[in-house]
Order: C-alpha cells, then sequence, then structure tokens
C-alpha cells in the first residue's frame, strides 16, 4: 500500500495544508520519506462534523454488523503483512518479534471486543417492572441501557506504534462501545498510522458504516490536538503519553462550556516490594529476572520496575549483586526517538549527581540514540525528603529503597503516587508481613502482583490498566481489557416507555436474547 502523507477524513484521502511532518529512524537519525502533511482547522472541522453525522447511525447499528466491523478492521491489518512491520520498525527503532507481537495484540484486541459487543453484556440492560397495584404509590416501568458517549478523540502513543495507536485499545474499545473515533496520529511513526489508518477507513467501507465513523489527522504543531479537545462534538478523549500531556489535555477539557472525560495514562514507577524469606531463598533469581524486565523494550514501558523497596540487609544485597551482575551484561538498546534518549540520558545524569543517590550499576553503553540502563540506590529518608525521587524516569532506570524495617516500608508505599501496578516477591513465611501492605497497596495502585513483573499486561476480561491519579486521569477505568469500553459509556434510563419505541436490548420479548437484570435480578439469556 502506497504511503502519500495524505490526511484520512470520512472517506476521503485529502492533503494536510497546515505545515508538514517527517518521521525520524532512530536507530540512525535518518529522515524517512514522505512528508506528511499537517491538518488545517477547516479540515479538523470536516473531520468533526462528519464523525457528528455519523454518530446517532453509528451507534444503533446492529450488535453482529459492529462486531463485523472490528473484526474487519483486524483482518485488514493482517493483511498490510510486511509492509507494516517494516515501516513500524524504521520509525520505532524496535526489533521484528517485538512488533509483530505487538501487531498481534492490536488484532487480538480488536477480536476480543468483537466478542463484547456480540455478548452484548455492555449494555447492562435492567428493567424494572410497572407494580401498578404497589402501596402506598405504584412503581412506574423502568428500564436501563448504556449508550455510547459520541465521537471519542485518540491521541496515538510514542511506545506502543499498534496496540496504543491508530487501531489500539483506545480506538477498539471506542468503536465497540458505538462511538465515531478521530485519531491524532503521533508524529514519530506517521507511516505506521497512515498504514493501520487505511486498513480502518477500507473496513468502514466494505462494512457499510457511516463515514465519519473513523478519521485520522497529522498535526504538525498542537493546533490540531488542541482543537480537537476543545471541539463541542467530541465527548470524551483517549491518551496515552506524558503526566504534562495528559494534564494540558485534562486542563482543555475542564475548561470547555461542556467539560469531558479525558482517560490519560500517564505516568507511573511500579513498586516493586522484596520480602525478607523470598530474599533469602531466592535473592540471585530475583535479580536477573528484574533485570531482564527493566531492560524490556529499553525500559520503554508505563509499567517498567522503575522503583524497588526493601528491608536493608543480606537478602537485599545479594539482590543488588545479582542484578548488577545481569545489567552489566545487557546491551543497551535503541529508544522511540532521539528526544526521548535525550530526556532519558538527561534524568539518569541528575540521579547519578544527587548528592543521596548512589549508582549501583550501569548496562553495557551503545550506539547513538541507545540507552544504557541504569540502577541507582538511597535510603528510605532520602526518598522522603526528595520528591524528585518519586519521579518517572522513561526508559531502563530504577531506584532500590533501603528501609529499615517493614514500618518504613509500609510508610513509603503509604506516601506514593497513584500508580499502575505494584509486585510482591514472597514465600508463604511472607504473607503476613505483605498482608499489612495490601490496604495501602489498593488504595494506590490498580494492578497488584506476586512473584513477577508488570511489564506483561495480559489483554483480557479481568485486567485493570489503570490507577489514581497521576498513573491515569481516572483511577476508576482502564485502558486495557474488556472493561476499556465502559469509558465510552453512558446509562439512559426510559420510563413507561412504549415497547414499540424500546431499543431492542430492552424489549419485553427480548430480541437480543441478552442476559438482563430483572426487578434487580440478573435472568441469563436462554
Amino acid at each position: 500500500m502506497h504511503i502519500a502523507g495524505d490526511l484520512l477524513i470520512g472517506g476521503e484521502v485529502v492533503r494536510g495544508a497546515n505545515g508538514f511532518i517527517k518521521a525520524v529512524n532512530p536507530a540512525n537519525g535518518e529522515t524517512l520519506e514522505p512528508a506528511f502533511g499537517g491538518a488545517t482547522l477547516d479540515q479538523l472541522e470536516q473531520a468533526c462534523a462528519l464523525a457528528w453525522q455519523a454518530f446517532d447511525g453509528y451507534r444503533e447499528t446492529s450488535l453482529e454488523a459492529r462486531a463485523a466491523f472490528l473484526e474487519r478492521i483486524a483482518q485488514n491489518i493482517l493483511e498490510l503483512g510486511d509492509e507494516l512491520i517494516e515501516r513500524c520498525i524504521s520509525e520505532s527503532g524496535l526489533p521484528r518479534a517485538r512488533i509483530e507481537g505487538e501487531r498481534g495484540r492490536t488484532v487480538g484486541q480488536l477480536r476480543m471486543f468483537a466478542g463484547v459487543v456480540r455478548n452484548g453484556d455492555f449494555l447492562e440492560a435492567r428493567i424494572d417492572p410497572a407494580q401498578p397495584e404497589r402501596k402506598p404509590l405504584p412503581r412506574v416501568d423502568l428500564r436501563l441501557r448504556n449508550v455510547a458517549v459520541g465521537p471519542v478523540a485518540v491521541f496515538g502513543a510514542s511506545n506502543f506504534p499498534l496496540a496504543f495507536s491508530v487501531a489500539g485499545g483506545d480506538t477498539a474499545s471506542a468503536l465497540a462501545a458505538g462511538c465515531p473515533v478521530i485519531v491524532k496520529a503521533h508524529s514519530a511513526h506517521p507511516g505506521t498510522s497512515a498504514l493501520v489508518g487505511r486498513a480502518v477507513q477500507m473496513a468502514v467501507r466494505d462494512c457499510a458504516m457511516p463515514e465519519g465513523t473513523f478519521s485520522l489527522l497529522f498535526d504538525s504543531g498542537r493546533q490540531i490536538g488542541q482543537g480537537l479537545v476543545s471541539d463541542h462534538r467530541i465527548k470524551a478523549v483517549g491518551f496515552t503519553g506524558s503526566r504534562g500531556g495528559g494534564t494540558a489535555l485534562m486542563k482543555l477539557a475542564a475548561a470547555r462550556k461542556e467539560p469531558i472525560p479525558v482517560y490519560a495514562e500517564m505516568s507511573s514507577i511500579n513498586p516493586v516490594l522484596l520480602f525478607s524469606h523470598a530474599l533469602a531463598q531466592r535473592a540471585d533469581a530475583i535479580g536477573k529476572a528484574f533485570a531482564a524486565s527493566l531492560t524490556m523494550g529499553a525500559g520503554q514501558f508505563c509499567t517498567n520496575p522503575g522503583l524497588v523497596l526493601a528491608v536493608d540487609g543480606p537478602g537485599l544485597d545479594a539482590f543488588i549483586a545479582s542484578a548488577r551482575t545481569a545489567l552489566s551484561e545487557l546491551p543497551a538498546a535503541t529508544m522511540l526517538t532521539p528526544g526521548i534518549h535525550k530526556a532519558y540520558d538527561s534524568a539518569v545524569q541528575h540521579f547519578a549527581e544527587h548528592a543521596e543517590v548512589t549508582t549501583v550499576a550501569r548496562g553495557k553503553s551503545g550506539e547513538q540514540y541507545q540507552g544504557q540502563a541504569a540502577l541507582f540506590s538511597t535510603t528510605a529518608a532520602a526518598f522522603r525528603k526528595h520528591l524528585e525521587l518519586q519521579e518517572e524516569i522513561f526508559g531502563a532506570s530504577s531506584l532500590v529503597v533501603r528501609c529499615p524495617n517493614q514500618e518504613a516500608m509500609l510508610g513509603i508505599v503509604e506516601a506514593l503516587e497513584g500508580q499502575l501496578t505494584a509486585t510482591l516477591h514472597i514465600d508463604d513465611a511472607d504473607h503476613a508481613d505483605a498482608r499489612r501492605l495490601l490496604p495501602a497497596l489498593e488504595r494506590r495502585v490498580g494492578r497488584i502482583l506476586v512473584n513477577g513483573f508488570g511489564t506483561g499486561v495480559e489483554v483480557g476480561h479481568a485486567m485493570v490498566h489503570g490507577g489514581p491519579y497521576p498513573a491515569t486521569a481516572d483511577g476508576r477505568s482502564t485502558s486495557v481489557g474488556s472493561m476499556a469500553i465502559m469509558r465510552f459509556l453512558r446509562p439512559v434510563s426510559y420510563q413507561d416507555m412504549p415497547d414499540a419505541l424500546l431499543p431492542d436490548a430492552l424489549k419485553t420479548n427480548n430480541p437480543l436474547g441478552l442476559t438482563r437484570r430483572l426487578d434487580g435480578t440478573l435472568k441469563v439469556a436462554g
């Protein structure tokens, strides 16, 4: 498929006329062709108008038609073949195995949401039948279902050019909910975005969806992204990126005449808690596994283990020795963009020069734009005193905090900002100590793991990829897993509505065969 550098506005292929962007190969700094034209405000207006025109028609498409549409997108992405993989490698610096795995995850997410749509449980249909004879007052007939909130703006992420980008989890869950989507492509991988965008656009056409169901815009600055969030027809935003970027969008959305939710997944240092008996039995193995997790994808995962907490002593020393040895043998890896590499090096240097921080280990040095892994240590008192030590370093860097006792560990957990994950490394004999920390962890994280690392995020029905601010803008939500669809839905109740006017999900004879809650009791279809 030819990459021409055009915008996709509804069913049209249009040249952007507001400056241009070009991708850069982070492995060598080479500028990649073609130039991608940035959208104008008039082109943004056209995309938003089409999305709004499409909304009522798209949200009431049949469950089967919408599920088939999601599956067609998945198939179209697969049919892009090696062209997509090779372009993505050249724009991200990520290895082929990682990109192929991410393509599989992207396709899997779309197919999972197709299953969610067919099942229909996301509608949460509820019926409280009328009770005209009830005393002292009769009860009205009440019926409830979830409906799509409206057109959604999705911002492509830098670190997942497929799974959190044009047809990634935000787009898939919004389309599944019945929301048209306008994607603002990430400037680091415009060619990848264009290829996937065409796959979505073709699915819209082939499945006879309303024209404005999907649009893809490029932005040569910040004007289009800001205008998208500010447009009155956009009803929600999906974003994965920095805290600064996410909070800026939140402020824009809150300042609107009609404020809207921004589901921003931002910063997290994902504490790893090491307990004494686990360290006594397997400090060496934990250290090696930690080093592998820390350096996975050059450390550019939002679930990267950026903080380690443990009681000071021989067990922690053994863990550090193991991690030091493992890290010293691991090569540097290409980072996603030259800018990300520069920011990583600067942050690591800041830690290395900090008076209260000791450099424990460095990975092998690398070439231009490659990140060298770093492991540091500090005391619990210093960590509590210097808030800058709690800031995320986006890359393969982590900080070990030596705690004098379990109470100090608990105090640090209580003082942490919201996080995506927390990991406990425990043996049976550590259960009592771990149990004391669980309430504090539950208040601060979206996912608690045992004897693993959070860098593996399973796409399923019980996954939570979210957490209290600043891990995400709304700790009640998840951006991964089938529950992600709930971000783009809202409940509507129908009172004494004639059956002929009710949506199919709420009609008395249940034509969709849904599982529904009848007078408070869940009634399984069939």
